[in-house]
């Protein structure tokens, strides 16, 4: 038998093994809680340089992961052998020996929502169509502009499975496909270099790619790349920021969204600590944090530790309602579970993470949102950024951006940066447009990275510190 047909069989046994004897096993020290995450993972990755591929991975990978929780203690071992699972139970359950008796567990299923809006799936596409896809991305930037130095193209689909069965008496099961693509373009006129870049994906199958041609998100890369080489040099001070809503949502997730992950808030890590119940945004501003939204890149049926994915409201009219929790943080701070307990993978413990994160649109036009500038900055498009969850602080890089002069989005510029701090920001922001752009993205914390979505509206930030150059170029 080969491995590939070893671990599709090892998956679909998972149901048949005695799933309430291994967690009362793991339990058998006198731990509170037990769980067994079983995953199959299996996916395409390829990715291009130098007019050449430089990667192909064809990926299958499969994995049992046991913990046991007591109190704030844990211990989590995995395999990729099925046949041993009850030695790996009895290793966690030593592992945490309170001298409490263990408990009998009882089981009942939950079904999750299908959260994937597939009509073709990528893992029914030959490899050949995705190199094509990959190399016809590539020649179009080397082709469209004699000033590209270089162009990286990746693609990657992959199809999830999840198992889930734990001792609070539920198992659940969740199946997610998703496709991801990816254009750089490198430009340079020999005296400076720019650098342009455009995702595409979500929970999406291979249509994708016939609503979107490869060769349209290379267009948008290398026009973002070549239009900051004859930008001006951004100015420089505070200034009124429109953020426009293909900015995408940095904004939110950044600025607040971490800070609203429980295990940062529950331990003081968050400038939104111990804050439930308080104005902590303008009235205008309300966030939602949703993985049910079907097509989206951080959607999910239910969350790595079998909890059904939710809407969740976290600020409502600028009150601060909820937090986002795994089972941990909502039992440890007496919260409600949200469905937010994500791993990367069978080898990662869960942790409170975001899935798609909003802010809601307003009821105002995004033409009249910029009329209301006499001068200022336009962002079309965020760059990466960094953000201090404790304070607020943050500074984000802006890709794409365009002078504002009476009322009216003027001449390009490059080099901008957008330096506050997110608590503040909310607070001062009253006019949101009535559109929601999305982005997506891969977030990383404590070591492991998960698929994410995030959006906003456009909104007009009234004073925030641009960071830029003085002087023309």
């Amino acid at each position: 038998m080969s491995g590939d047909r070893k671990i599709v069989n090892a998956f679909d046994e998972i149901e048949h093994i005695d799933v309430k004897k291994i967690l009362t096993m793991a339990l058998s020290g006198g731990g509170d809680f037990s769980e067994i995450f079983a995953e199959k993972k299996t996916g395409t990755v390829i990715s291009s340089e130098a007019k050449r591929i430089e990667k192909f991975n064809l990926t299958n990978d499969f994995g049992i992961g046991i913990r046991v929780v007591n109190k704030e203690a844990s211990a989590y071992a995995y395999t990729n052998d099925i046949s041993n699972l009850t030695d790996l139970a009895s290793t966690v359950a030593q592992s945490i020996k309170s001298g409490e008796k263990g408990r009998v567990v009882s089981l009942r299923k939950r079904t999750a929502e299908q959260v994937t809006k597939a009509n073709i799936l990528s893992s029914s596409v030959a490899p050949e169509k995705k190199i094509i896809l990959v190399k016809s991305a590539e020649e179009y930037a080397w082709k469209n502009d004699s000033r590209v130095v270089q162009v990286r193209v990746m693609y990657s689909d992959s199809h999830r499975q999840v198992f889930i069965a734990n001792s609070s008496g539920f198992t659940c099961k969740d199946n997610i496909c998703s496709t991801i693509f990816v254009v750089q373009c490198v430009v340079s006129d020999g005296r400076i270099m720019e650098t342009g870049y455009e995702p595409l994906g979500g929970t999406r199958g291979f249509e994708i790619f016939e609503e979107t041609r490869p060769e349209n998100i290379a267009e948008i890369a290398l026009m973002r790349a070549t239009q900051s080489l004859s930008a001006r040099n951004a100015p420089a001070g505070l200034m009124p920021v429109v953020l426009s809503s293909d900015a995408g949502g940095t904004m939110v997730h950044e600025a607040i969204g971490h800070g609203l992950e429980a295990d940062f808030a529950g331990q003081g890590l968050s400038v939104y600590s111990g804050r439930l119940g308080e104005q902590v945004a303008s009235s205008a501003i309300t966030v939602i944090d949703d993985g049910t939204l079907p097509g989206r890149r951080g959607s999910i049926g239910c969350d790595d530790e079998g909890t059904l994915s939710e809407r969740t409201v976290l600020v409502e009219n600028g009150i601060l309602k909820s937090y986002m929790t795994d089972l941990i943080t909502a039992s440890k701070y007496n919260l409600k579970p949200t469905g937010n307990g994500r791993r990367e993978s069978f080898r990662h413990r869960p942790v409170p993470r975001m899935t798609n994160t909003i802010i809601a649109p307003g009821k105002e036009t995004p033409n009249d949102i910029v009329r209301m500038v006499e001068t200022g900055l336009y962002v079309k498009k965020m760059g990466g950024g960094q953000v201090n969850p404790v304070t607020g602080d943050f500074v984000f890089e802006v890709s794409e951006g365009y002078l504002i002069e009476r009322g009216q989005i003027g001449e390009a510029i490059r080099g901008a940066t957008l330096i506050g701090n997110g608590p503040k920001i909310l607070l001062s922001i009253e006019h949101i447009g009535s559109d929601l752009g999305w982005g997506i993205g891969t977030c990383g914390k404590d070591g492991q990275g998960v698929p994410v979505g995030d959006a906003q509206p456009t909104l007009l930030i009234p004073e925030i510190t641009v960071g830029g150059k003085i002087h023309d170029k």
